[in-house]
């Protein structure tokens, strides 16, 4: 049987309506997520917010937060990712300042604290959580190695530490960052380079995990491990020979949080997905993670979390960190890179 032109003609036609529809569905349902997050916390994450929204699908991309940042820098003309959620609040300030997120105020924003919240109206970030320095003292190795435990960052640069400290790399990881923005801001620019300099002289390696310290000091392969307070309190608690030391000089801290890629291709999803990450069921889901969560009033004590941390958080210059950070990091690499585990 001949087949008309018309007929011919028809089915192209149809065929080419099925694939614009379907080129229109593809990222429906479907959010592709870059995160810093722990890595065993993203399937809680994504399974909390499939209890209430079964239909919207999460494929995580999951790295350090340097890491992260510069695959977003990277892709910044075309872009891959529709959301961010639970990246470094420098990192998006970042991204802010470079047109890269898309303002927007999720349903409850008000009830969040305002630091918590971009200035801008609407915002193009909202914080989720935030983390704090600490070191992780093992107290057993450090009996083991003659050492007295540290009251200070001073204390740090003793030789009795030669080779007997870890802290996260600062290009990989967002502890890291907060550790030497927040020695540049407490001692000064050059201060902080002669600190971390004289710290640089007792360190066994740089790693590029934040909580890696931590673990490691925990698990006894160094006494000391530079880190985030909420892990070591969760390695005690564990039944880890752990002092988790608050430093007398004041403390680094950073928050993370989430926001909308520019250009994404499926912003009704996206926004359903901010809406949530800001709900007080997932400020309670941040808070097994984390001490200090977005919404006041959520938070519950964390046992050996140091009760002198809140009164020792530096009062952060967040933009200022942000609009040094690329400098900052090239000076620690060209000083410091040496020392830093292989990637």
């Amino acid at each position: 049987m001949k087949t008309s032109l018309k007929t011919i003609i028809t089915a192209i036609g149809f065929g080419s309506a099925l694939a614009i529809s379907a080129s229109t569905m593809v990222n429906a349902g479907e959010l592709t997520v870059y995160t810093a997050v722990e890595a065993e916390d993203l399937k809680k994450y994504a399974a909390r917010f499939n209890e209430d929204h079964p239909d919207i699908k999460i494929k995580w991309v999951r790295d350090s937060t340097g890491i992260v940042t510069a695959k977003l820098l990277a892709e910044k003309n075309n872009p891959q990712a529709d959301v961010i959620w639970g990246l470094a609040g420098t990192s998006l300030l970042l991204m802010k300042g470079e047109g890269m997120l898309m303002p927007y105020a999720p349903k409850g924003v008000e009830k969040l604290d305002k630091k918590f919240v971009d200035s801008s109206k609407p915002p193009s970030w909202v914080g989720m959580d935030a983390w704090v320095a600490a070191v992780c003292y093992n107290t057993v190795e450090g009996k083991k190695a003659g050492l007295v435990p540290p009251k200070s960052w001073k204390d740090l640069t003793k030789p009795m530490y030669k080779g007997h400290v870890i802290m996260p790399n600062p290009n990989s990881s967002g502890t890291g960052f907060l550790d030497v923005s927040s020695w540049l801001q407490l001692f000064g620019e050059e201060g902080g380079w002669k600190y971390m300099d004289a710290l640089h002289e007792n360190i066994a390696r740089y790693t590029h995990s934040g909580s890696k310290p931590c673990k490691l000091a925990a698990a006894g392969e160094i006494p000391v491990g530079i880190s985030f307070a909420f892990r070591g309190a969760k390695s005690k608690a564990k039944g880890a020979p752990l002092d988790v030391i608050v430093p007398e000089e004041g403390i680094g801290w950073e928050m993370e949080a989430t926001a909308i890629v520019a250009g994404t291709d499926n912003e009704k999803d996206a926004k359903t997905l901010v809406d949530w990450s800001i709900s007080k069921k997932a400020n309670e889901m941040y808070n097994e993670g984390y001490a200090v969560v977005a919404m006041p009033g959520v938070a519950k004590p964390v046992k050996f979390f140091p009760e002198t941390i809140l009164e020792k958080m530096i009062d952060n210059d967040f933009e200022n960190a942000a609009n040094n950070r690329k400098r900052v990091l090239a000076e620690w690499a060209k000083r410091y890179d040496s020392k830093s585990d292989p990637k």
